[in-house]
């Protein structure tokens, strides 16, 4: 049977390269993307105090531009190129085009679209990262951070637990593709006092016009794990959709039972921490698995953030802006608890086309099956990994602030964490002036001299002020 002209290989379609795979992985990476440099970035902007805008949404900007650039630089290969030594390859440059065009380690697709595909992820860690340093990070430390910590700490851990050499990945560990991110906020420093008491959202419209970015982005967050067009891929959406519904009603519910009051930050968490969740065992679970995944994202998260970190010494010390400790630590190390107990070895080989029983089968079915030790190692390995890449985090980020600081003051100067936007970038997120304050012409952006308001408009500014 002839297949039709756009089909057939040729030059520049081999005959490895799977077209249908190739172009969902882009979509799917691009989907990713836009969970960073639209959803993070517009959720950041705006779930903040007003002062801290730009600041904020840029800190997201930077970050994804700057990963970027290091990854097709050394990033990428350090964590899936040649053998170098053993949690890391070998730092190598990814931009000559026989390279990016040949087939990819894993997949029916190009190099360039692993490139791709792995990059997006890599800058939504450290954007992720971000999120617990707003309002206090100096924006020239975070300048410095991102790459160092991207090539120090985040290649090891995609290398262990990604790359199919990885230590990790040989011990049969089932993919935390959400990551654990650690919070940062003991190396950096508090914010005032005043914005530790109280930190409101400057518009929590355009806060959940990014949530429901990130929360849709997270289709191809997911969806592009199993690296083909498969049953398994769309299994993976569906249950990420059902958990971070289930996830968003529960933390919502318990919002209302507590405090009496439906709460729109509340339930945006309760999503975060569904998808964040889900996102470890997304394709290898029951549905009925992700409603109870669900349910738990979004009461345990729920309760270290509303009930505990009130009351436990530690954490009242824990002081990251978007609740990153309980949002992403808590609800990740619970995903990957939950995957050691739920995943079905049918959807696992599925997933991993491995026919061994004995790999990737979840403590439960374990026990249904007889087969109580393989499932007993598999609970092993996930809390392995969980512990492995906490310490990670916590020694590799702990160096790197610590010789940022030799160099430049990791937090901002006190004039600066009372201003915020204007003095750090000479820029402001919005034009009117409102909250009770006056208005003053402080702008100095570099781009930009603000001109002064006519007589009509001193007028107009007097009445709103």
């Amino acid at each position: 049977m002839s297949l039709p002209s756009n089909l057939n290989p040729d030059e520049a379609s081999p005959p490895w390269l799977n077209k249908g795979d190739n172009s969902w992985q882009l979509t799917a990476a691009t989907l990713v993307g836009l969970q960073s440099v639209s959803g993070l970035v517009i959720l950041y902007g705006s779930i903040v105090k007003k002062k801290w805008a730009v600041n904020s949404a840029f800190m997201a900007l930077y970050a994804f531009a700057a990963v970027l650039v290091c990854w097709v630089g050394w990033g990428y290969r350090m964590a899936f190129g040649d053998k170098f030594i053993h949690f890391l390859r070998m730092p190598n440059i990814s931009l000559d085009a026989q390279y990016l065009i040949e087939q990819a380690f894993l997949g029916y697709l190009p190099n360039a679209t692993m490139i791709y595909f792995q990059f997006v992820f890599a800058a939504i860690t450290l954007i992720l990262v971000a999120g617990a340093l707003l309002g206090r990070m100096n924006f020239l430390a975070w300048m410095l951070f991102v790459p160092l910590w991207l090539t120090f700490s985040y290649t090891i851990t995609a290398n262990s637990i990604w790359c199919l050499e990885g230590w990790l990945s040989k011990k049969s560990i089932i993919d935390y593709s959400g990551g654990y991110v650690i919070h940062l906020s003991s190396g950096v420093g508090p914010r005032t006092t005043k914005d530790k008491e109280r930190f409101p959202p400057n518009n929590i419209m355009l806060m959940l016009a990014g949530a429901g970015l990130l929360w849709m982005g997270w289709t191809g967050f997911n969806g592009g794990d199993p690296y083909t067009i498969n049953t398994d891929a769309s299994l993976v959406v569906l249950n990420t959709h059902v958990c971070t519904a289930t996830s968003l009603l529960t933390w919502l519910m318990l919002d209302i039972i507590f405090f009496g009051k439906p709460s729109v930050i509340g339930a945006t968490q309760g999503m975060i921490t569904g998808l964040v969740c889900i996102t470890s065992t997304a394709g290898v679970v029951q549905g009925w698995a992700a409603i109870l995944m669900g349910m738990m994202s979004g009461s345990i998260p729920w309760y270290t953030m509303m009930v505990l970190h009130k009351k436990i010494g530690l954490l009242k010390q824990v002081n990251d802006t978007m609740a990153v400790f309980h949002t992403h630590v808590v609800a990740s190390s619970l995903g990957g608890i939950l995957t050691g107990l739920f995943v079905v070895p049918k959807l696992n080989r599925l997933f991993y086309m491995v026919d061994n029983w004995q790999h990737y089968i979840g403590f439960f079915y374990g026990l249904h099956t007889g087969h109580t030790t393989a499932g007993f190692k598999q609970l092993g390995i996930q809390l392995l990994g969980i512990v492995f890449v906490v310490l990670l985090n916590i020694f590799t980020t702990s160096v790197i602030c610590l010789l940022i600081s030799l160099i430049i003051p990791l937090r901002l100067a006190e004039d600066e964490l009372q201003t915020g936007d204007d003095a750090i970038h000479g820029e402001e997120a919005y034009a009117l002036w409102g909250d009770g304050e006056n208005y003053e012409s402080k702008l100095n952006s570099i781009y930009e001299e603000f001109p002064p308001p006519s007589k009509g408009g001193e007028v107009q500014m007097n009445q709103l002020a």
